[in-house]
């Protein structure tokens, strides 16, 4: 069954009674990655309630999805939703319906205000989904803290702090203009280049990881994490991702060996 399809299943199902009381907020719902983290979230129900920040009014046509004006963030009642844990996706803008211009896209140069914006507002877990091209990141910072932006929001001390770096794909659609087949060209020899576990992962599985990680992260010892393109590679063929990610954020990754892998 289709993501969608468990959004839906899971909008018109009461939530867990363990989870009525929990809410998360994501900030970047809009674009195929983070509508796939919305759809995750609501389908794992592991959450009361899935808060998206918007630019515009828009109508929820699920249970369970509320829709916060962004500029809420610039007037906080702390702690008065009850959104201990956001995810914050950055995500390639993309048109495919009007829809998704309602959805707010944050800047990652702004990364470090937002961060403090949502601490204010009682957060105390965060998520926050950054892409990359893996031929552009150093190794050495694939497994740590990749800019002073990011050092700043670590400083900030949110109880749980997680940067997920995953593998960014490349729009595969055919451009008419001569550098656009070009760049594809480019792009697809690169293919050969780049390590299996650093190739793109789809967005879904992405998801799928992203909101696995937000709903055991709270139970998990305290501290700031960098998820490794490698590890989001590792989750997006195994057959439990909800086991891949508590053993990993309780720092038993030995485990996920013993997890069974996907039928590719």
């Amino acid at each position: 069954m289709s993501s969608i399809h468990d959004a839906l299943r899971a909008g018109h199902a009461p939530p867990l009674r363990t989870a009525a009381a929990r809410r998360v907020l994501v900030a970047g719902g809009g674009g195929a990655l983070g509508a796939a983290v919305l759809e995750q979230l609501l389908a794992g129900r592991a959450f009361g309630a899935v808060a998206v920040l918007v630019t515009q009014p828009l109508s929820a046509a699920l249970s369970g999805l509320v829709p916060v004006r962004h500029e809420a963030l610039l007037r906080p009642a702390p702690g008065a939703l009850g959104e201990g844990t956001a995810v914050v996706v950055f995500d390639r803008e993309r048109h495919a319906n009007g829809r998704e211009q309602a959805f707010w896209r944050p800047d990652p140069a702004g990364l470090p205000a937002l961060a403090s914006a949502l601490q204010r507002r009682g957060v105390r877990h965060l998520v926050v989904v950054m892409p990359h091209a893996p031929a552009t990141l150093p190794q050495a910072l694939k497994q740590g803290l990749a800019s002073l932006d990011e050092q700043a929001v670590a400083a900030l001390g949110f109880d749980h702090l997680v940067f997920v770096r995953s593998a960014q794909a490349h729009d595969t659609a055919r451009s008419a203009r001569a550098l656009q087949r070009l760049a594809d060209w480019v792009l697809a020899q690169l293919q050969l280049m780049i390590p299996q576990r650093d190739k793109p992962v789809r967005a879904l599985k992405v998801a799928q990881f992203t909101a696995q990680l937000a709903a055991h992260l709270p139970l998990a010892p305290p501290g700031t994490r960098v998820v490794p393109p490698e590890t989001v590679w590792e989750a997006a063929q195994s057959g439990d991702i909800a086991t891949l990610a508590r053993d990993w954020l309780h720092g038993r990754e030995h485990a996920a060996a013993a997890i069974p892998k996907l039928r590719l």
